[in-house]
C-alpha cells in the first residue's frame, strides 16, 4: 500500500503555484494556518520535524507546514491514520510550498492532535542533507 503511495507521489511531481508557495515559504504562514503548539499540547519545535503550522479544520490529515529554526519551510507533512489506509480512503497530497525534493514515511503511534496511529507522509522541500537542520 505505501509503495503505491510513493509511486503516485513520484508520478505527480508535486509542485504548487509560485503565488501559493510564496505565502508559505517563511514562518508564520498566512491564515488559516496556526502554530500547532498553540492548538495542542506539543512543543513549539519538534526535533526531526521543526515548527509546525496547520489549518485546524484539516486535522488530522493536514497539510502541516514544517519550518526550520530560521523560519524557512522545509517540508509539508500529512498525517494519514491507519484506519483511513485500511479503509482504502483516497488522499490527494499537494505541496503548498512548491517543489518536492523527496518523500519519507514515518509511523507514529499517536500524539496530541492526532491520537490515532498514523503515518507521517513528509514531502521534503529541501535535499536529504538539509533534513539535519531540524534534528535538534
Amino acid at each position: 500500500m505505501l509503495r503505491k503511495i510513493i509511486i503516485a507521489l513520484a508520478i505527480l511531481g508535486l509542485t504548487a503555484g509560485s503565488a501559493v508557495a510564496a505565502e508559505v515559504e517563511k514562518a508564520p504562514p498566512s491564515a488559516p494556518y496556526k502554530e500547532v503548539c498553540k492548538l495542542v499540547k506539543l512543543p513549539c519545535f519538534l526535533p526531526g520535524l521543526g515548527t509546525l503550522y496547520v489549518n485546524p479544520k484539516t486535522i488530522p490529515a493536514g497539510p502541516w507546514l514544517a519550518y526550520d529554526h530560521q523560519g524557512k519551510l522545509i517540508s509539508t507533512i500529512y498525517m494519514v491514520p491507519l484506519s483511513a489506509l485500511n479503509a482504502k480512503k483516497k488522499f490527494v497530497l499537494s505541496a503548498p510550498g512548491g517543489k518536492v525534493d523527496h518523500v519519507t514515511f514515518q509511523f507514529n503511534a499517536g500524539h496530541p492532535g492526532v491520537t490515532e496511529p498514523h503515518y507521517h507522509v513528509i514531502l521534503w522541500h529541501v535535499p536529504v542533507a538539509q533534513e539535519k537542520l531540524v534534528a535538534k
